[in-house]
């Protein structure tokens, strides 16, 4: 049996990148081996299994409320601290194997080592990105001050499974910095996506019922996603008299985002065709998805670029950027990637798949044509590696 840390998404209905792959992963791992959902309750000062509500809420396709927070209701966390006043802590049983699939707190990490002790195999971690590092600007100061500390933490791990070889280089690149000579080794397992049926998708290229071709950009509302770019390549192309719609979906991190925030509302009052919902359940992304004409992801910097891969999916051609771990995403058809991510440049492609019907069409085919990764394979992928890893102490 496997343990796998969900403290945070079992207690958050966030739907962000993390929160997603934890759900994912977990349901599909649970498919196929036994896998028991652990947490670190801070009310009881111990780890311990999930109870029925948090398996509830690690389950995939929860509406989001709009918050990142954990929350533990009152009823958990007054049963957690009479057990602990009372002495009744509990225990894990012993596992085969460890997979922290989240960026865990310092105080996680600082209760790791009674996981750990319980573990007869390997211990993994799933490495995301060191955005932070390098676009300190455009992250949220607490996670530009805890990153530091966490990638020093990743060193007491068997293994470190990086979402894209570029997140890999990133890690082994610090590490290198920091002058690490003996660290756990790092592989690059690229994520997996939600499959949808290939007859559903609809026609190559969708409009809403107002026959109106729409633009879809699905994301967080936050600093390096660079969205104040794209509503200004939005507004250039008005001033034209290009027609179209703009929806943006994602949930709005006000410390970094501020500026887009006030540019979404600017635009909405003066009567733009703009369409901001926030965060929307798996269905409505689902059919967003099948109603636009194409998709930006106008981001300058990601770990993997999860909404790439799911535009192509579902057969919509994507503009993002060329550098990274979005090229890695975008390698293979079906996008426009971009030198910079600039306003101008993002300008310029939206206008060429606005009135150029036939590029259009001909990156849906390359959209279609392609092949992507279940989260089925994802789990088996990330099960087969971890189990080849022996134990580094």
């Amino acid at each position: 049996m496997f343990f796998f840390d969900a403290t945070h998404t079992s207690h958050t209905h966030a739907q962000t990148g993390i929160q997603r792959v934890c759900r994912s992963l977990f349901a599909n791992l649970a498919r196929n081996r036994p896998v028991a959902g652990i947490c670190y309750d801070p009310y009881l000062s111990s780890w311990r299994t999930l109870n029925e509500t948090e398996i509830a809420t690690l389950q995939p396709g929860q509406k989001s409320n709009g918050s990142r927070s954990a929350k533990w209701p009152l009823r958990q966390r007054t049963a957690s601290y009479a057990q602990r006043l009372l002495g009744r802590k509990g225990s894990l049983p012993k596992s085969s194997g460890f997979i922290a699939p989240e960026l865990f707190s310092t105080k996680v990490s600082s209760h790791l080592s009674e996981v750990f002790s319980v573990t007869e195999g390997p211990r993994i971690a799933i490495f995301y990105d060191a955005i932070p590092l390098k676009f300190p600007e455009l992250t949220p100061a607490g996670t530009v001050a805890r990153l530091p500390g966490y990638l020093r933490e990743l060193l007491q791990f068997d293994g470190i499974a990086a979402i894209s070889k570029d997140s890999a280089t990133s890690l082994k690149d610090y590490w290198a910095w920091l002058g690490v000579r003996q660290h756990p080794p790092v592989h690059a397992i690229p994520l997996g996506v939600d499959q949808i049926d290939a007859n559903s998708v609809g026609p190559s290229v969708a409009t809403p019922a107002a026959g109106v071709p729409r633009v879809l950009s699905v994301g967080t509302i936050e600093g390096r996603k660079n969205h104040l770019a794209l509503l200004d390549a939005a507004e250039i192309l008005w001033s034209e008299g290009l027609v179209f719609e703009l929806e943006l979906l994602g949930l709005a991190r006000h410390d970094t985002a501020s500026k887009a925030l006030k540019k979404i509302d600017a635009l909405k009052r003066s009567d733009r065709s703009l369409i901001y919902r926030g965060s929307v359940p798996d269905r409505e992304l689902e059919i967003a998805y099948r109603q636009c004409a194409f998709t930006v992801y106008p981001s300058l910097i990601e770990g993997f670029g999860l909404p790439v891969i799911e535009s192509l999916q579902y057969g919509r051609p994507c503009v993002c950027s060329g550098h990274g771990a979005l090229a890695e995403s975008a390698l293979g058809g079906g996008c426009i990637t971009l030198e910079s991510v600039n306003a101008a440049s993002l300008a310029d492609a939206m206008r060429r798949l606005l009135k150029n019907p036939v590029e259009l069409n001909d990156l849906v085919t390359g959209a279609q044509s392609r092949r992507f990764k279940s989260w089925n394979e994802y789990a088996q992928n990330l099960t087969a590696w971890m189990e080849s890893l022996p134990r580094r102490t």
